[in-house]
């Protein structure tokens, strides 16, 4: 994480995306968070020190919004809440150390399928496009919950399999690979991070990259991947 922060002081961003799987998941729409400013803490885990504030950004939410309105291929529903979860605020923490001036856009997943989740990842890269700053994307979940005895869903021999499987796809590219994934495989895992990746592979899906997996750990039993993608 110390790594991915020093590549995205550098790459200057004017508005990072944050996609999360924590926060309020509604049936048939995806959420964006626009509140005047975000606060993060982790007062649920015990750590009442730990405190962070980041601005909002209301005028691309705004160009977001009207893209979604125009074309109703995307849809939105827009909430306001200071608090941001866990699922954002972790990641925001370890890498907008630095980049604190820098404003977000808080975006959940919904309950809609795989490839509605990576369409929707295109329709961001086409609101982006249109935006004239430089956007980052940053993709938060957890890989399979299932890695151990002590996992907080139990152990299952398909988790291990489920993360090296994600890993690999990811590592290729292979979006198509990630959208075919069966639904009891990744049931069977319990994870939380495949629609985020979905729509960041949707967001990346007209860019020339280059994955680079940092790391893979499995602490607590739950699979942790840092995946920096790389342009050009």
């Amino acid at each position: 994480m110390r790594q991915l922060e020093q590549e995205l002081y550098a790459a200057k961003p004017e508005c990072v995306l944050i996609i999360s799987p924590h926060g309020k998941i509604l049936p048939e729409a995806f959420t964006i968070n626009l509140a005047e400013k975000y606060e993060i803490g982790f007062e649920d885990f015990g750590d009442f020190a730990t405190k962070m504030v980041l601005a909002s950004d209301p005028l691309c939410v705004a160009k977001i919004r009207a893209q979604d309105e125009i074309n109703k291929k995307a849809p939105l529903t827009l909430i306001s809440e200071k608090k941001i979860d866990h699922g954002a605020g972790i990641p925001l923490y370890y890498l907008m150390g630095h980049l604190k001036e820098v404003p977000i856009i808080p975006i959940v997943y919904s309950t809609l399928d795989y490839q509605a989740h990576y369409d929707f990842g295109k329709f961001l890269y086409r609101c982006a496009s249109r935006i004239d700053k430089r956007v980052a994307i940053v993709a938060s979940g957890d890989l399979s919950h299932r890695l151990s005895e002590e996992a907080p869903g139990g152990y299952c021999p398909q988790g291990e399999k489920f993360d090296k499987k994600i890993l690999a796809l990811i590592k290729a590219g292979d979006a198509k690979g990630l959208m075919s994934m069966d639904e009891k495989f990744v049931k069977e895992a319990c994870e939380c991070g495949l629609k985020s990746i979905l729509i960041l592979m949707g967001f990346l899906s007209e860019i020339k990259i280059k994955p680079e997996i940092l790391s893979y750990e499995g602490p607590f039993g739950v699979g942790y991947a840092v995946v920096n993608f790389k342009l050009g």
